[in-house]
């Protein structure tokens, strides 16, 4: 189980947040106010007031938190963990996965009656520490998957397929995913390899270490999208997964020799 509760109310007052993260557990979300954008590289997935939906595991995900004019940022997530999931597996009879399974990372719910009483109750729950209980938060998790399951049968296939990721080709995943800030063995989790594994066929396929790689993917990305006059300079080295803005420009520095500020004041003054 989670250190911290599995159950966590989230609430932001003040301007956006923006961030990016490995998602570990499946996640029922729920949106309470303003909105919450994830986008996995590929697509976004935007979520306002009254959203429900499942945030699959063992995906990267950036996130986009925006409150809403006189209301805060306010947002449920109930973890499911791959540990609870196979013990519940055992415990109950969970039909056969004979539906095909969706590879979307996202997946929107239409709540009903009971998953709304069983939210609300959550929300109850939250206003006192009764969730801080281990025994007490086990419970409600496993109330919620039930009414998942009997309101949508077919994630059976989804919550219940422990198979690890399979090995898959490194240079389409790569460069799919370059601008997650993640470390390096979490990639190689992702393609189906381990650190090794994934470090040797890396040198074979690029011809370079990942860390290099990604540093040289992610300046070159940053080179064009300076071109831009709308982005800032803080704009880009989030986006494409950079530790902090220093290291971000002493890198294109070193590679391109001047600062990206004063690189994209060049590009865009009016004797260039």
């Amino acid at each position: 189980m989670h250190k911290q509760s599995p159950i966590a109310l989230s609430c932001y007052y003040k301007s956006s947040r923006e961030g990016e993260n490995y998602v570990a557990d499946d996640i029922l979300q729920l949106q309470l106010s303003g909105s919450l954008i994830l986008y996995d590289g590929k697509k976004a997935y935007p979520s306002t007031t009254g959203g429900l939906r499942l945030v699959r595991r063992n995906r990267l995900m950036k996130y986009f938190k925006e409150p809403e004019k006189n209301l805060p940022f306010e947002s449920l997530s109930i973890h499911f963990d791959l540990d609870f999931l196979k013990t519940f597996a055992l415990e109950y009879p969970v039909a056969s996965a004979v539906y095909g399974k969706t590879q979307d990372p996202v997946i929107d719910l239409k709540t009903n009656p009971l998953m709304e009483g069983y939210l609300n109750s959550i929300l109850d729950f939250e206003k006192t520490d009764a969730l801080k209980d281990p025994v007490m938060a086990e419970a409600k998790l496993r109330e919620g998957l039930l009414l998942i399951l009997k309101s949508n049968p077919e994630l059976t296939a989804v919550l219940f397929d422990f198979s690890t990721p399979y090995k898959i080709g490194l240079r389409e995943f790569m460069e799919e995913n370059y601008v997650f800030n993640v470390k390096i063995d979490r990639f190689a989790y992702l393609t189906g390899r381990s650190l090794a594994a994934f470090k040797r066929d890396f040198q074979l396929e690029f011809g370079m270490s990942p860390r290099r790689w990604l540093t040289q993917r992610r300046l070159e990305q940053a080179y064009k999208l300076l071109s831009t006059p709308e982005l800032s300079v803080s704009d880009i080295y989030m986006d494409l997964g950079f530790e902090d803005l220093s290291h971000f420009s002493h890198a294109f520095k070193t590679k391109y020799g001047v600062a990206p500020t004063h690189f994209q004041k060049s590009i865009h003054s009016p004797a260039h």
